[in-house]
């Protein structure tokens, strides 16, 4: 299937269609048997195509970089070293300029790095899902060590052979440990199931972060910091943030600047508006993101 042509986004299409609502008929349990899981996996890619493509109003880098984190998750738990979102987000956040990480905040950052890039679109002479499977075994045969390494190869096939600018993890959310050593004609098959399970998460997510995204572009008038601008826009671009480390004293990605309370208070007004989440349940060392 080939869906890099012009399908359209969510406005060109009928009136009924929601950009963040997949068939209901998309399901894994009906993924039993090989066609049945192809022909699935077709149409959650097709459903999720105008959200890869970016046509959809979706705050497509805060979606890659909360997608790359649920990722890095996911990767963790297949390696058998499980790391919770909440550990992922103070390996990834609490970390300052010049200190290291620890593996699975390493494995995090990988992932953020690789949902960052922008990708080449493919030739359309492989299927997605095989780009996917090859890129997949060759990494692995390659690097045998580095299951993280294989995956965004993967990924970064798979979107590249449908046209999508950036990857957008929907293998790895759904892949089981068993899963990880097929290959062939199984793999594929293991690939389609991945997807049927996960490209809907994925259409879910991006309209609840869009509508989470519109909830915090509709306060702006109300916040007077003259750094508001270049907060909201790098909030808008993250899956969460330290105000300490992202806000002060310089607004990452800009020459605005904020002291230390006035991004804490800023990150705090936000939350009482309740268009911003405390991620951490912490007093001290918060973590914010939408």
């Amino acid at each position: 299937m080939d869906m890099r042509n012009d399908v359209g986004s969510e406005e060109d299409l009928t009136g009924t269609f929601r950009f963040d609502l997949p068939p209901g008929w998309i399901r894994a349990e009906t993924a039993q048997d090989a066609d049945q899981a192809r022909f699935l996996a077709g149409a959650a890619l097709a459903s999720l195509h105008p959200v890869g493509m970016g046509r959809a109003a979706v705050p497509m880098a805060l979606l890659c970089d909360r997608m790359a984190l649920l990722a890095a998750e996911a990767s963790l738990r297949l390696m058998g070293r499980p790391a919770g979102l909440a550990a992922l987000r103070d390996a990834v956040h609490l970390i300052r300029p010049g200190e290291h990480s620890d593996p699975a905040g390493g494995v995090a950052q990988a992932w953020r790095r690789a949902a960052r890039q922008q990708l080449e679109p493919g030739t359309g002479e492989t299927a997605p899902l095989a780009a996917a499977a090859t890129a997949y075994e060759d990494s692995r045969a390659d690097h045998p060590g580095d299951l993280p390494g294989a995956l965004m190869a993967a990924e970064a096939a798979l979107a590249g052979a449908l046209g999508w600018p950036s990857l957008l993890p929907v293998l790895t959310l759904g892949f089981s440990r068993r899963d990880l050593a097929l290959c062939g004609a199984d793999l594929e098959l293991a690939c389609a199931r991945a997807v049927v399970t996960s490209a809907p998460r994925a259409q879910r997510l991006a309209g609840d972060l869009t509508r989470r995204a519109a909830k915090l572009r509709a306060v702006a008038p109300k916040l007077r910091a003259k750094a508001a601008p270049a907060a909201l826009d790098l909030l808008l671009k993250v899956d969460a943030l330290t105000p300490a480390l992202a806000l002060s004293p310089v607004v990452q990605g800009s020459v605005a600047r904020m002291s230390d309370r006035a991004a804490r208070r800023f990150c705090d007004r936000l939350a009482g508006l309740g268009v911003l989440r405390e991620f951490s349940g912490r007093a001290a060392f918060r973590i914010y993101g939408l």
